[in-house]
């Protein structure tokens, strides 16, 4: 992780940054202009802030990762597991169609440069892929729902059918987000998971009278499934409810709380 100089905090993950090729980040809570659980930088576009403060919020982190509205892809998320593919025939759409296209998604690819392609979390897991033989990138957003529905899977099935590219190559980073240890879910999670054929014990334990949910080894399990090695996935450890005064955290601060943003473009 590296901290930007700014107010803006930046964090950036080891596993891809070593690759100068790309850009990719995830934002936190600091340098923006939004107040009470939005504060204060909100990126969350579809919440509930002054679109004023969102605005300037955006203007204030895209200056600081050097790139411009129009370079960002950002998916109007329903926990689902559409995933969408940002081409030239998407690009060359007039902006209304574009955002009409975005709804919906849950996760964005692209092998186009000076495209970025984000989803927006405070507490679902943000999944950031890249493909250094194909030059791909791909960013995912999996709450339980999209846990539950294999969209990391999905991401890299799309990555493979429109670019070909191989999964053993893929390098993958699970970014801030709920822990395991945080996580407390319903017992009804369970029947879920289960239907899906996941392996419940490595998934769900019980901490006192609750059962909690580690999207991390769940993921990180889909992704193995995908056919990712297990060398080329990180696990960031990011905690976004222990770490909400950095991070937004929805179970921290409430469901109208902002969101950050995930995103990975090719230069």
């Amino acid at each position: 992780m590296t901290k930007s100089k700014s107010a803006i905090d930046v964090v950036k993950y080891p596993i891809l940054s070593k690759f100068n090729e790309i850009l990719h980040f995830t934002s936190t809570r600091t340098g923006g202009v939004s107040q009470g659980y939005y504060a204060s930088l909100n990126l969350g576009k579809f919440s509930n802030d002054d679109p004023k403060n969102i605005h300037e919020n955006f203007t204030r982190f895209l200056k600081e990762i050097n790139i411009s509205k129009n370079q960002l892809h950002l998916p109007f998320q329903t926990h689902e597991d559409v995933v969408l593919n940002i081409d030239d025939k998407f690009l060359n759409q007039k902006e209304k169609n574009q955002q009409e296209k975005l709804h919906g998604v849950d996760a964005v690819i692209t092998n186009l440069p000076n495209q970025c392609v984000c989803v927006s979390t405070a507490d679902c897991v943000p999944i950031l892929i890249y493909d250094p033989v194909k030059k791909v990138v791909g960013a995912a957003h999996a709450g339980w729902r999209g846990t539950c529905s294999r969209i990391a899977k999905k991401t890299v099935n799309a990555m493979k059918e429109h670019y070909h590219s191989n999964p053993t190559v893929l390098v993958a980073v699970l970014g801030a987000s709920i822990s395991p240890n945080m996580y407390e879910v319903g017992d009804e999670l369970i029947t879920y998971f289960q239907e899906k054929n996941f392996d419940i014990d490595k998934i769900f334990f019980k901490k006192k009278e609750n059962y909690h949910l580690d999207l991390w080894t769940a993921n990180k399990l889909i992704l193995l499934e995908a056919g990712i090695l297990e060398k080329n996935i990180e696990v960031s450890g990011y905690c976004t409810f222990t770490e909400h005064e950095r991070f937004f955290s929805a179970r921290q601060l409430g469901i109208k709380s902002g969101r950050m943003v995930s995103g990975i473009m090719i230069k």
